[in-house]
């Protein structure tokens, strides 16, 4: 799954980060981001972080078919005011990922902690965050990021 394609991520021009860049998804440059300051406004940033933790998460829950992620929990630190094209980035532990693995294999649901940043292109940290996903077992008849309950999927 694309996290850029879900509706709200079109409706903000949310793009994908080429692969080697180290970073996940981004918004550009424009007016249309802006606040009443003119920097990026905090929406579209705490935006950004979302869909760089849930582009993460994809990435990293590959194979596991049938299981459908929302948000439970979103905690930020604005660091410095935005301005321009804006990235999000993150990593996960290896042993962090197996521990998810191995509670969606054994008990059909996992809670899934991702700390992301949201940069500029100077690499600055403007934004720190931590996104909390639920992951459990889908309906049958539910397509990849559907949410049984109306939360916000990856």
């Amino acid at each position: 799954m694309d996290v850029t394609q879900l509706p709200f991520n079109r409706l903000i021009g949310l793009e994908p980060a080429a692969a080697d860049s180290g970073f996940l998804v981004g918004l550009p440059d424009g007016p249309q981001y802006t606040n009443h300051l003119g920097t990026v406004h905090a929406a579209a940033l705490l935006a950004v972080a979302e869909a760089g933790s849930g582009a993460l998460l994809v990435q990293h829950i590959v194979g596991t078919a049938g299981f459908v992620p929302v948000v439970r929990r979103l905690e930020s630190k604005f660091r410095r005011p935005a301005s321009g094209r804006v990235w999000a980035r993150a990593n996960i532990p290896p042993e962090e990922v197996a521990r998810w693995s191995a509670e969606l294999k054994s008990r059909g649901q996992t809670s899934a902690v991702v700390p992301v940043e949201v940069v500029d292109t100077a690499g600055s940290v403007l934004l720190s965050a931590v996104v909390e996903w639920f992951i459990a077992r889908g309906a049958p008849d539910a397509e990849p990021g559907d949410a049984a309950d109306g939360g916000e999927t990856a």
